[in-house]
């Protein structure tokens, strides 16, 4: 079993002082022995800055000069890191001392697991799932996301039902451990996303280079979320569309591709015409700027060549249905149901 000698915290923030005074006291008493803490500062307007310099001089400080976003954000921090291990945690979230220890365990037992997350829970209602990644990240056969402990907006009680060490598809970003030296082969994020499922995509890259992501709920974390894009936001909305399928022409191959996108784009409308119907425009506006951006991508950012060699994943933590299906119009609101009705 190899040691992981280093391990470096790092919070990406951006106008964040509230939660730094609240969230910082807790992680500096994390007990895992070698630990270095960073506060990443993504352009803030507030006095975050003087005030981790004034208050915190044993946290590493990074600044970049703008808002670089989640994505590119924590691309330009890591770039100055050194660790064996990578933690990214959100501003907004609290920490108990022993919650390093558990998941550099598990990862020290198996090295191909390249990332892993903690069991992540409501800051507000701490019997609850929170909504950025449960106790791990799933994905539909089309491209949905979705969590053990939340399918899309309903969030399951946490009884324990969650709580076995298992492969999972995506690590969230509010908690993400990371072996440094796969997050820089892997390139890291793609900055073009900006916010919003950079790490599906990530972790979807990852089981392509032929490793594994786990959850380990044996730590448990608790996100407040929403701190800077709240849910329904037209921003947010639009964002998780247009990666979402920028997100599977990356990682599809050629014939899955030319199939998915057009019918996942025709769901998309479907979502966009239910909410018409109830008056809410700034959700359908945001499907129609997300596809149009997509299309604009294809056109003149994306990379690679467009008709991609055959690709092949870990079918590990990939549902084998459609989760919309069973959630919108069969009632399924658990990850378990779900699960079980494919068996």
């Amino acid at each position: 079993m190899t040691e992981l000698n280093t391990v470096a915290v790092v919070v990406l923030n951006w106008n964040g002082k509230h939660f730094l005074e609240k969230f910082l006291p807790c992680l500096l008493k994390s007990t895992y022995p070698k630990l270095s803490i960073y506060v990443a500062d993504n352009g803030s307007t507030d006095d975050s800055v003087a005030f981790v310099r004034d208050h915190y001089p044993q946290i590493r400080l990074l600044s970049n000069p703008t808002n670089e976003g989640f994505a590119k954000g924590y691309n330009t921090a890591l770039g100055q890191v050194t660790a064996d291990i990578y933690i990214l945690l959100n501003s907004d979230v609290e920490v108990p001392p022993g919650w390093i220890e558990p998941v550099i365990r598990l990862m020290e037992t198996d090295p191909s697991i390249a990332a892993c997350q903690p069991k992540i829970i409501d800051w507000n209602h701490r019997d609850r799932f929170e909504y950025a990644g449960g106790s791990g990240g799933w994905i539909d056969r089309y491209g949905y996301p979705f969590c053990r402990g939340r399918i899309f907006d309903a969030l399951e009680k946490d009884d324990g039902q969650y709580n076995d060490q298992a492969p999972i598809f995506w690590a969230s970003g509010a908690a993400m451990f990371i072996r440094s030296n796969v997050f820089h082969q892997m390139g890291g994020f793609d900055p073009y996303f900006f916010a919003h499922q950079e790490e599906i995509d990530l972790c979807w890259r990852i089981h392509h280079a032929g490793y594994r992501v786990f959850a380990c709920p044996e730590s448990v974390v608790y996100h407040v979320g929403g701190g800077t894009l709240p849910q329904g936001s037209p921003q947010k909305i639009f964002l998780n569309f247009r990666n979402n399928l920028i997100m599977l022409w990356k990682n599809l191959g050629y014939w899955e591709r030319a199939w998915k996108i057009p019918y996942r784009m025709m769901l998309d409308l479907l979502s966009a015409g239910k909410n018409l119907l109830m008056g809410k425009w700034p959700y359908v506006t945001s499907v129609i700027r997300a596809h149009w951006a997509f299309a604009g991508w294809i056109l003149f950012h994306r990379k690679e060549s467009l008709f991609p060699v055959q690709r092949s994943a870990t079918r590990e933590a990939i549902y084998p249905g459609n989760v919309v299906w069973m959630h919108f119009f069969r009632g399924m609101n658990s990850f378990r149901e779900i699960l079980a009705a494919k068996k």
